[in-house]
């Protein structure tokens, strides 16, 4: 009997709050998963959680018993890195990450990682929800700024310009704003956040000064990727951050806006605040070494690619 196995899986269910949520988390069944409670049950001699079709609860039986193991699966994931050293990371690492950083920079990434670290098995959460890193059993979450939960502990990676954009077609038609207060006046395309569901806004700096325009919007969406092919097909102007902007820019589909130029006044140019993007785990101990690992890959390879503002 794996008995280890049984724990995990009622841990996994103590902490999610059901059997179909820590099914989902652990790629199995939700019969498997109860089958496992029951075997539990049965090897331990008590009932450890009082279930019916609508709700469960821990017995006292079950809460004494989940407080003596709850730390079994980190302890195991310290004493397998012990035996292996430091250099040597191994183990399921889950790396929850925004969509578009994920689909434009996370994704292109992740080969070389896995060819460095052969130990280390990846999976891949892309969403732009908010994630629980411990219903949803993940290890390290890849957001920004406007992503980042005071519950959790943050780390600065890197750093992405943003870009405002149109396509010539749309410029041609409606003309070109001339500073981001003039983006009243045009069809703008935002963004909705799905952790909130507000607006993303439109930061700029101007002489040491972050200020958010004021935005006309004729278009919006929570998929950055549906707001650039918007652009791209005369429907406005965009702010985009870059590795999704300079490609579309690089084939001529989209024209940047707002550059410093040569005889602007330096006083009336606002350039847009840049994208910060933090490694986001729940705690202090979930820093382990896949974690520190990824961490410190991705600091080097996006200090390497970085695009200049």
């Amino acid at each position: 009997m794996n008995v280890l196995g049984l724990i995990n899986s009622f841990i996994r269910v103590v902490e999610s709050g059901s059997i179909a949520a820590a099914a989902r988390a652990q790629g199995m069944s939700p019969a498997a998963v109860s089958q496992n409670l029951s075997r539990l049950e049965a090897h331990l001699g008590v009932r450890l959680l009082s279930r019916t079709t609508r709700s469960m609860a821990l017995t006292d039986s079950g809460t004494r018993y989940y407080e003596k193991v709850r730390h079994i699966p980190h302890d195991l994931e310290l004493a397998s890195q012990a035996a292996t050293g430091p250099n040597e990371p191994q183990g399921a690492l889950c790396i929850a990450t925004t969509r578009a950083f994920g689909r434009h920079v996370l994704a292109p990434l992740m080969p070389a990682f896995k060819a460095a670290y052969p130990r280390i098995d990846i999976e891949l959460i892309s969403t732009d929800r908010r994630v629980d890193h411990r219903l949803e059993g993940v290890d390290v979450s890849l957001r920004i700024a406007a992503q980042l939960d005071e519950r959790l502990i943050a780390r600065r990676i890197a750093s992405r310009p943003f870009l405002v954009c149109a396509s010539p077609a749309y410029l041609e038609r409606a003309g070109v704003p001339d500073s981001p207060e003039a983006l009243k006046d045009h069809a703008c395309l935002v963004l909705r956040y799905p952790t909130d569901g507000r607006f993303l806004p439109w930061g700029f700096v101007r002489g040491g000064e972050r200020f958010d325009a004021q935005l006309n919007a004729a278009f919006v969406c929570d998929d950055i990727d549906m707001l650039a092919q918007i652009a791209v097909n005369g429907g406005g102007i965009a702010r985009l951050a870059s590795f999704v902007a300079q490609p579309l820019i690089d084939s001529g589909h989209l024209l940047p806006l707002f550059e410093a130029k040569a005889g602007r006044r330096k006083k009336a140019y606002a350039e847009p605040e840049p994208m910060e993007i933090y490694a986001c785990v729940a705690e202090r101990s979930a820093l382990n070494a896949k974690v520190r690992t990824l961490i410190e890959f991705l600091e080097a390879a996006l200090a390497d690619t970085q695009q200049p503002a």
